[in-house]
């Protein structure tokens, strides 16, 4: 299938997982959804991610997200295998795990590559908005555990964008300057943004983080 992009419709699927089954879309809702794939149960960078995103629940609670996680083994594997997580990582499992054995699900997001492994599902994340629509993606290695901090850094970063119009520096963080975009003009920074602007260059203006 087509690589997805971003600004596409997340595909919609139905699907078994350790809650019970679901409709992908129904599920999402009006909510943020954080979706990410491991390649096999029971294997140890994995382990250790999905025990932060259950450690990170309160933080996406705050920010309107759901994380779901998907990999091709049984829905068996995947409940043993969030004993050995919770047992492990200090937390206990707290957001369902698709199981997707026939690899429906995995084809439909362009998650098997083969370049990588003919059986597993690449570690993919995709960050897909109230809209339905795939915001960012990422792909890892098997070798590389994903850094869950940068998710959450990434979702602020969005969901001020969207609320204000704004853009975000190198290595922002919730709270500091932001970037005011090209497309509006000096003599409607006033009105657009109170809290007053810096020009650093005609195209690079900063105003004070607007949410604070």
């Amino acid at each position: 299938m087509a690589h997805l992009r971003l600004g596409d419709t997340a595909p919609n699927f139905d699907a078994t997982t350790t809650e019970g089954d679901i409709n992908f879309h129904e599920w999402a809702g009006d909510h943020w959804v954080v979706f990410f794939s491991h390649p096999a149960d029971f294997t140890p960078v994995c382990t250790t991610e999905l025990g932060r995103a259950a450690a990170l629940n309160g933080e996406f609670q705050k920010r309107n997200v759901k994380p779901i996680c998907i990999s091709v083994d049984s829905l068996e594997d995947h409940k043993s295998w969030a004993s050995d997580i919770g047992e492990t990582q200090g937390t206990e499992m707290n957001f369902p795990i698709i199981a997707d054995p026939n690899k429906e699900v995995a084809e439909l997001y362009d998650m098997m590559h083969p370049n990588a492994d003919s059986t597993h599902t690449v570690r993919s994340v995709f960050i897909i908005d109230p809209n339905k629509k795939v915001r960012l993606t990422l792909t890892y290695p098997a070798s590389c555990g994903r850094n869950f901090d940068e998710i959450i850094r990434v979702i602020d970063a969005l969901q001020l964008s969207d609320e204000y119009n704004i853009a975000t520096p190198v290595d922002w963080k919730d709270g500091d300057d932001v970037i005011i975009p090209p497309s509006v003009k000096n003599e409607d920074i006033a009105a657009k943004y109170p809290k007053g602007h810096k020009e650093i260059k005609p195209y690079l203006r900063t105003t004070p983080a607007p949410n604070k």
